[in-house]
């Protein structure tokens, strides 16, 4: 290792503070290797070697997320990393590639007990790379595994979104061609000639109907087919124009042969062009309605997006009823509930009073806790999802359970470990449960999972004054 003396690596700011004797130490006890591009110094799974510094080209470090490769970092001389004192990752978890023809300078794992016996000064400088590096990939993880989060909640969203969106514009165009083809009509409806008293009673019949259809329970598809044959068998006796269609809108309004019977009474010989002029009234409705109903739903989901990812508030403690953001939270994860076919059961206690809370934090612990619910129901290909709020002295308690699978015995203990995942490569960081952990901790409440085959629950319990 020519390239490599005590003066190089006091360069290093890591070991600038190092007695020379000790990085002479290190030096005599390394190894020399020549990597060339395409070469792997370190591989996913694969056994640590040793305490590495890189002294000349690149190396690229990729993990494998979704099935792909994702850029971590590119090494670059000096960069120390492999095995290093007193850690516990025997294992690499990432990918090194050599980038550019690579010369490794490794201290073998061997030699590390002499290293911390024998060498107090470059053993602390080497731990504390180590926590730096702990530290660094620990923060690259968090913010992985919100944008793993973002990614889910964005993708279940845009499909939610794009259903009503598409209804608003087909409802647009449907209007619009309608109203097209009113002149025919109102050409008909002037050819009338009507007492003003009789388009009063006509006009005031046809809106007492559609008051009274906004509270009429719906007909089975049995009571709609007989209503629909009654209308039709009345508006061909009548000859009243496009009978058929007629019948079809008139019983999803709920117009009777009876109200039928009424309007004849007031238009005798026009009942066809103003039959068919309601009938055009109710389309528009039924079209402007579908609308409405469409914008409502995705005023609904924008509302939920912003409570959930509470913007235009501050980050300090605020008063909160816990159930809106369980409802958000729920709102936001409905395509993937109804896509998992999960049935969700709600037992609220509504009377619980408000908690002081970061609003934005805990609908991460829901978002966390249900998603990993509905993951775990995936193997069953449908399941049923309780949450269930109640009041345990001073506290507020937030029961989650599913029927899935369960939580083997061996696992439950280490489900809060970072990093720790049972979840496929690329679906999960194993950072999930830890960041709940440290929100419920955060709140000064506490966190319990309890499990069995066929059920498992999380208990929230958070202080109400906290």
């Amino acid at each position: 290792m020519t390239n490599v003396t005590v003066e190089w690596l006091h360069s290093i700011e890591a070991l600038q503070d190092v007695p020379a004797d000790q990085l002479q130490w290190l030096i005599d006890n390394s190894e020399c290797h020549i990597l060339q591009p395409g070469e792997a110094l370190y591989e996913p799974g694969a056994q640590q070697t040793g305490t590495h510094i890189l002294v000349s080209g690149t190396i690229r470090l990729t993990q494998i997320q979704n099935n792909e490769k994702r850029e971590l970092l590119i090494l670059e001389p000096k960069n120390i990393g492999g095995y290093l004192p007193f850690s516990r990752g025997y294992t690499s978890s990432v990918l090194g590639e050599v980038l550019e023809t690579a010369e490794v300078m490794t201290l073998p794992i061997s030699k590390i007990q002499d290293l911390i016996r024998q060498h107090f000064e470059l053993t602390q400088a080497l731990v504390h790379v180590m926590t730096t590096r702990v530290r660094e990939y620990t923060s690259f993880l968090r913010q992985s595994e919100k944008m793993m989060a973002l990614g889910k909640l964005s993708a279940g969203l845009a499909h939610e979104l794009n259903n009503p969106a598409a209804a608003v514009v087909r409802g647009a165009l449907t209007l619009k061609k309608h109203l097209q083809l009113e002149p025919v009509t109102f050409k008909k409806v002037m050819s009338i000639r009507m007492e003003p008293e009789d388009v009063d009673v006509v006009r005031d019949k046809l809106f007492e109907i559609l008051e009274q259809h906004k509270t009429t329970p719906p007909l089975t598809l049995m009571q709609r087919s007989e209503k629909e044959d009654e209308l039709i068998d009345w508006l061909d006796n009548n000859d009243v124009e496009n009978a058929a269609e007629l019948a079809e809108n008139f019983t999803e309004f709920g117009f009777t042969t009876a109200d039928l019977d009424k309007f004849r009474e007031r238009i005798n010989k026009n009942i066809s062009p103003v039959f068919n002029w309601i009938n055009d009234n109710l389309v528009i409705e039924k079209i402007v309605a579908d609308i409405e109903e469409a914008s409502r739903r995705i005023g609904t989901l924008v509302g939920s997006v912003k409570m959930f990812t509470h913007m235009d508030q501050g980050y300090d403690k605020q008063l909160t009823d816990i159930h809106d953001g369980l409802r958000n939270t729920l709102t936001i994860l409905h395509y993937k509930l109804r896509k998992a076919n999960i049935e969700v059961v709600q037992e609220f206690d509504t009377t619980l009073p408000p908690i002081r809370a970061l609003i934005g934090e805990l609908n991460q612990v829901w978002t966390n806790i249900i998603d990993n619910a509905i993951d775990a129901m995936e193997v069953n290909k449908k399941g049923k999802l309780e949450i269930k709020t109640e009041r345990d002295r001073d506290c507020l308690k937030v029961i989650i359970k599913d029927n899935g699978p369960g939580i083997p015995e061996n696992i439950l203990t280490r489900i809060y470990d970072p990093f720790f995942t049972t979840k496929e490569p690329g679906k999960g960081t194993g950072l999930g449960l830890d960041i709940v952990s440290q929100i419920v901790r955060q709140h000064k409440g506490y966190l319990k999972a309890e499990s069995k085959p066929g059920e498992t629950k999380f208990i929230i319990s958070l202080p109400i004054n906290g």
